[in-house]
């Protein structure tokens, strides 16, 4: 495994446990209804985040290929819903994780010796999952879109529209936009894991 490698590996797997830390110390205190304990919360949840880093994440990043393709699915979804709340609910942000998601199988893939019909599988289960979670996480969008009585309204105003748009014209736009949405998803990892894939190594050494 080379420095790059190591590098966004590190950076992948290194920022889950500071944010399920800071994230977790923001939610539990929330309620309390004091900024102050609020501020506690995050920090602290934060804190304990890197710690758990400091303890493991050298040893993560050096098992990283060899450990089980479902724990990566985990992470990908982690990051799926992360990235959808805080873009609160807009689905097209989410199409960027395709990159880093296609990008690590294309070396996982350049670390294995395995056959052309097994890497083909592998591909193509690669860009269903990660195409799949980008499918949930549309329906989720659409779902909230439609329950909002001012969706209509907030299209208008950030697209500058001179019209009234209707609820068919909000489907409309939901169906088709989504569409184009899984259907940049699936070619962004394909092509992430071809170029990943092919990079060739530079001081590749476990």
């Amino acid at each position: 495994m080379n420095k790059i490698e190591k590098n966004f590996i590190g950076l992948i797997l290194g920022a889950i446990f500071p944010l399920i830390g800071f994230l977790g110390g923001w939610w539990s205190t929330i309620q309390l209804g004091s900024i102050l304990w609020v501020e506690i919360g995050a920090l602290s949840g934060l804190i304990l985040g890197l710690i758990v880093n400091a303890f493991f994440l050298k040893k993560w990043v050096a098992r990283a290929f060899e450990m089980d393709v479902r724990l990566w699915m985990g992470v990908f979804f982690f990051y799926s819903i992360c990235v959808f709340g805080f873009f609160m609910g807009v689905p097209v942000f989410n199409v960027g994780l395709a990159i880093p998601a296609g990008l690590f199988m294309g070396r996982k893939l350049a670390h294995q010796t395995i056959s052309a019909e097994a890497e083909k599988r592998l591909t193509l289960r690669t860009a269903l999952f990660t195409t799949g979670v980008m499918a949930f996480i549309c329906a989720a969008s659409a779902f909230l879109a439609l329950r909002d009585p001012y969706t209509a309204a907030n299209l208008e105003g950030m697209l500058r529209l001179n019209f009234e748009l209707t609820q068919g014209m909000i489907i409309a736009l939901i169906v088709v936009g989504g569409i184009a949405l899984l259907g940049m998803n699936w070619w962004l990892v394909k092509i992430s894991m071809r170029f990943a894939r092919r990079v060739k190594e530079t001081g590749n050494h476990h």
